[in-house]
Protein backbone atom coordinates (compact mmCIF):
# COMPACT_ATOMS: atom_id res chain seq x y z
CA UNK A 1 0.00 0.00 0.00
CA UNK A 2 0.97 3.68 -0.56
CA UNK A 3 1.46 6.14 1.98
CA UNK A 4 -0.10 9.84 1.83
CA UNK A 5 1.87 13.16 3.43
CA UNK A 6 1.38 16.84 2.99
CA UNK A 7 3.41 18.56 0.31
CA UNK A 8 4.81 20.26 3.42
CA UNK A 9 6.21 17.29 5.04
CA UNK A 10 9.87 18.58 4.36
CA UNK A 11 9.01 20.93 6.61
CA UNK A 12 8.43 20.50 10.14
CA UNK A 13 5.52 22.06 12.47
CA UNK A 14 7.87 24.45 13.62
CA UNK A 15 8.76 25.28 10.21
CA UNK A 16 5.26 25.61 9.03
CA UNK A 17 4.37 27.90 12.31
CA UNK A 18 7.47 30.56 11.32
CA UNK A 19 5.88 30.72 7.61
CA UNK A 20 2.58 31.21 9.38
CA UNK A 21 3.68 33.98 11.64
CA UNK A 22 4.20 36.08 8.63
CA UNK A 23 0.37 36.05 7.72
CA UNK A 24 -3.29 36.19 8.50
CA UNK A 25 -5.78 33.69 8.67
CA UNK A 26 -8.90 33.92 6.49
CA UNK A 27 -11.98 31.63 6.40
CA UNK A 28 -13.60 30.95 2.97
CA UNK A 29 -17.10 29.22 1.82
CA UNK A 30 -17.44 26.28 -0.57
CA UNK A 31 -16.33 27.44 -4.07
CA UNK A 32 -14.72 29.90 -2.78
CA UNK A 33 -12.59 30.85 -5.94
CA UNK A 34 -9.02 31.23 -4.36
CA UNK A 35 -6.71 32.26 -7.50
CA UNK A 36 -7.33 31.95 -10.98
CA UNK A 37 -5.16 30.68 -13.70
CA UNK A 38 -3.26 33.66 -15.17
CA UNK A 39 -3.42 35.81 -12.21
CA UNK A 40 -1.37 38.03 -10.19
CA UNK A 41 1.13 36.13 -8.23
CA UNK A 42 0.95 38.15 -4.96
CA UNK A 43 1.01 35.57 -1.85
CA UNK A 44 1.32 32.10 -0.56
CA UNK A 45 -1.43 30.15 1.12
CA UNK A 46 -1.56 27.69 3.71
CA UNK A 47 -4.43 25.02 4.51
CA UNK A 48 -5.80 24.86 8.07
CA UNK A 49 -8.86 23.67 7.80
CA UNK A 50 -11.12 22.22 5.08
CA UNK A 51 -9.95 20.69 1.24
CA UNK A 52 -9.18 22.83 -1.94
CA UNK A 53 -9.13 21.42 -5.85
CA UNK A 54 -6.11 22.50 -8.39
CA UNK A 55 -7.16 22.66 -11.57
CA UNK A 56 -6.83 23.97 -15.46
CA UNK A 57 -9.72 24.87 -17.50
CA UNK A 58 -10.42 25.98 -21.14
CA UNK A 59 -12.98 28.40 -22.51
CA UNK A 60 -15.33 25.73 -22.77
CA UNK A 61 -15.02 24.61 -19.13
CA UNK A 62 -13.06 21.16 -19.53
CA UNK A 63 -11.27 20.74 -16.31
CA UNK A 64 -8.19 18.84 -15.63
CA UNK A 65 -7.92 18.54 -12.34
CA UNK A 66 -4.01 18.57 -10.91
CA UNK A 67 -4.53 17.59 -6.85
CA UNK A 68 -6.68 18.23 -3.83
CA UNK A 69 -5.14 19.45 -1.02
CA UNK A 70 -5.92 19.76 2.81
CA UNK A 71 -4.84 20.97 5.94
CA UNK A 72 -1.28 21.29 6.23
CA UNK A 73 -0.62 21.63 2.90
CA UNK A 74 0.53 24.54 0.55
CA UNK A 75 -0.44 26.57 -3.00
CA UNK A 76 0.91 29.64 -4.94
CA UNK A 77 4.55 29.25 -3.77
CA UNK A 78 5.79 28.80 -7.84
CA UNK A 79 4.54 32.29 -8.83
CA UNK A 80 5.67 34.17 -5.92
CA UNK A 81 9.26 32.33 -6.74
CA UNK A 82 9.11 33.13 -10.15
CA UNK A 83 7.20 35.78 -10.21
CA UNK A 84 5.31 34.82 -13.49
CA UNK A 85 1.42 34.72 -13.44
CA UNK A 86 -0.64 31.74 -12.04
CA UNK A 87 -0.20 28.60 -13.47
CA UNK A 88 -3.22 27.12 -12.27
CA UNK A 89 -6.79 28.14 -10.52
CA UNK A 90 -7.68 27.20 -7.09
CA UNK A 91 -11.19 26.54 -5.45
CA UNK A 92 -12.26 25.40 -1.97
CA UNK A 93 -14.55 22.45 -2.25
CA UNK A 94 -15.73 22.22 1.41
CA UNK A 95 -15.46 25.55 4.11
CA UNK A 96 -11.75 25.93 4.93
CA UNK A 97 -9.44 28.16 6.54
CA UNK A 98 -6.33 29.23 5.24
CA UNK A 99 -3.32 31.59 5.59
CA UNK A 100 -2.93 34.17 3.54
CA UNK A 101 1.08 34.79 2.80
CA UNK A 102 1.82 38.41 1.19
CA UNK A 103 4.73 38.18 -1.57
CA UNK A 104 6.47 40.95 0.69
CA UNK A 105 6.07 38.74 4.31
CA UNK A 106 6.87 35.40 2.55
CA UNK A 107 10.44 36.50 0.66
CA UNK A 108 11.07 38.41 4.47
CA UNK A 109 10.21 35.06 5.87
CA UNK A 110 12.51 33.09 3.78
CA UNK A 111 15.55 35.33 4.15
CA UNK A 112 15.54 35.29 7.68
CA UNK A 113 15.38 31.65 7.71
CA UNK A 114 17.47 29.81 4.81
CA UNK A 115 16.69 26.36 6.41
CA UNK A 116 13.26 26.90 5.67
CA UNK A 117 13.58 27.72 1.89
CA UNK A 118 15.88 24.99 0.94
CA UNK A 119 13.18 22.72 2.78
CA UNK A 120 10.33 24.23 0.72
CA UNK A 121 12.60 23.95 -2.51
CA UNK A 122 12.59 19.89 -1.84
CA UNK A 123 8.91 19.78 -1.60
CA UNK A 124 8.72 21.86 -4.77
CA UNK A 125 11.06 19.64 -6.56
CA UNK A 126 8.94 16.47 -5.59
CA UNK A 127 5.93 18.54 -6.30
CA UNK A 128 7.03 18.00 -9.62
CA UNK A 129 8.42 14.72 -9.77
CA UNK A 130 4.70 13.79 -8.84
CA UNK A 131 2.80 15.63 -11.90
CA UNK A 132 6.08 14.39 -14.18
CA UNK A 133 4.12 10.61 -12.76
CA UNK A 134 1.09 11.75 -13.08
CA UNK A 135 1.81 12.77 -16.98
CA UNK A 136 3.19 9.86 -17.82
CA UNK A 137 0.23 7.46 -16.31
CA UNK A 138 -1.94 9.37 -18.06
CA UNK A 139 0.29 8.80 -21.44
CA UNK A 140 0.75 5.31 -20.60
CA UNK A 141 -1.66 3.57 -18.32
CA UNK A 142 -5.04 1.99 -18.83
CA UNK A 143 -7.79 4.38 -16.90
CA UNK A 144 -8.23 1.07 -14.73
CA UNK A 145 -4.65 1.35 -14.11
CA UNK A 146 -4.60 4.96 -13.15
CA UNK A 147 -7.64 5.15 -11.12
CA UNK A 148 -5.63 1.81 -8.85
CA UNK A 149 -1.88 4.01 -8.57
CA UNK A 150 -3.88 6.99 -7.72
CA UNK A 151 -6.30 4.98 -4.51
CA UNK A 152 -2.91 3.56 -3.36
CA UNK A 153 -1.20 7.12 -3.31
CA UNK A 154 -3.46 8.58 -1.21
CA UNK A 155 -3.91 5.57 1.25
CA UNK A 156 -3.08 6.07 4.97
CA UNK A 157 -2.83 3.77 7.79
CA UNK A 158 -5.34 4.46 10.08
CA UNK A 159 -6.46 2.11 13.14
CA UNK A 160 -4.78 -0.98 11.07
CA UNK A 161 -6.78 -0.40 8.05
CA UNK A 162 -6.00 1.59 4.67
CA UNK A 163 -7.83 4.27 4.28
CA UNK A 164 -8.00 7.16 2.02
CA UNK A 165 -8.60 10.00 4.53
CA UNK A 166 -10.22 12.60 2.12
CA UNK A 167 -13.98 11.56 1.12
CA UNK A 168 -13.02 11.30 -2.31
CA UNK A 169 -16.84 11.36 -5.30
CA UNK A 170 -16.41 9.16 -7.89
CA UNK A 171 -16.10 12.26 -9.97
CA UNK A 172 -13.22 14.03 -7.95
CA UNK A 173 -11.44 10.28 -8.68
CA UNK A 174 -12.36 10.94 -12.08
CA UNK A 175 -10.93 14.27 -12.39
CA UNK A 176 -7.72 13.22 -10.81
CA UNK A 177 -7.04 10.39 -13.66
CA UNK A 178 -8.47 12.22 -16.91
CA UNK A 179 -11.75 9.72 -17.27
CA UNK A 180 -15.32 10.25 -16.84
CA UNK A 181 -17.60 9.82 -13.77
CA UNK A 182 -19.52 6.85 -15.78
CA UNK A 183 -16.43 4.80 -15.96
CA UNK A 184 -14.93 5.21 -13.17
CA UNK A 185 -17.69 4.58 -11.48
CA UNK A 186 -18.27 1.31 -12.97
CA UNK A 187 -14.17 0.14 -11.87
CA UNK A 188 -15.17 1.16 -8.42
CA UNK A 189 -18.28 -1.05 -8.37
CA UNK A 190 -16.39 -4.14 -9.47
CA UNK A 191 -13.53 -3.71 -7.02
CA UNK A 192 -16.24 -3.62 -4.28
CA UNK A 193 -18.11 -6.45 -5.54
CA UNK A 194 -14.64 -8.57 -5.57
CA UNK A 195 -14.21 -7.79 -1.94
CA UNK A 196 -11.21 -5.36 -2.85
CA UNK A 197 -12.84 -1.58 -1.55
CA UNK A 198 -14.89 -1.44 0.94
CA UNK A 199 -17.31 2.71 1.02
CA UNK A 200 -18.51 3.71 4.31
CA UNK A 201 -19.69 7.30 4.62
CA UNK A 202 -18.02 8.10 0.97
CA UNK A 203 -14.93 6.80 2.85
CA UNK A 204 -13.04 4.53 0.59
CA UNK A 205 -11.30 1.01 2.56
CA UNK A 206 -8.84 -0.96 0.42
CA UNK A 207 -9.05 -4.35 2.00
CA UNK A 208 -6.74 -6.26 -0.11
CA UNK A 209 -4.52 -5.41 -2.64
CA UNK A 210 -5.66 -4.36 -5.93
CA UNK A 211 -5.11 -6.58 -8.74
CA UNK A 212 -3.36 -6.37 -11.52
CA UNK A 213 -6.30 -6.69 -13.98
CA UNK A 214 -9.59 -5.39 -14.10
CA UNK A 215 -11.78 -7.69 -12.15
CA UNK A 216 -14.54 -9.55 -14.46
Amino acid sequence: MGTHEPLFSELSNLDIGTISDHGQVHSYPRNSILIQKGGESDCLYIITEGRVKVYISDEYGTEIILRYQGPGEYFGELALIDEEPRSASVVTVEPSRLIYVPRLRFEECLRKNPEVAVKLIRSMSQRIRDLTEDLSDCALKTVYQRVCTKLIKMTVERDGKQVIPQRMTHQEIAGLVGASREMVSRLMKKLQNGGYIEIEKKQIYIVKNLPRNLPG
